[in-house]
């Protein structure tokens, strides 16, 4: 069952400080990513070993919205890449 951290209730640093305790690699898909609170972290993340399958890797972006996606494609500019 997934977890829904809202940081009231179920605090996410909490959580992850755990699982990386245990951990000898991570992967995260975020949408959005604020560096200031890497150091949080980076301690966790120093200790992999590195390599292939031993690292740290992470993934950021945001999906449009449908909403976002019509609107672009009937747009004047609909020539432009459909997700650009």
């Amino acid at each position: 069952m997934p977890r829904i951290f809202d940081n009231i209730n179920l605090k996410l640093e909490k959580a992850l400080k755990e699982s990386l305790e245990l951990s000898y690699r991570a992967d995260f898909c975020v949408g959005f990513f604020n560096l200031r609170g890497w150091h949080i972290i980076d301690d966790y993340i120093d200790k992999f070993e590195g390599g292939e399958g031993k690292n740290c890797r992470l993934l950021i972006g945001m999906q449009k919205t449908p909403k976002e996606l019509l609107n672009h494609l009937y747009s004047f500019n609909a020539d432009n890449e459909f997700y650009g």
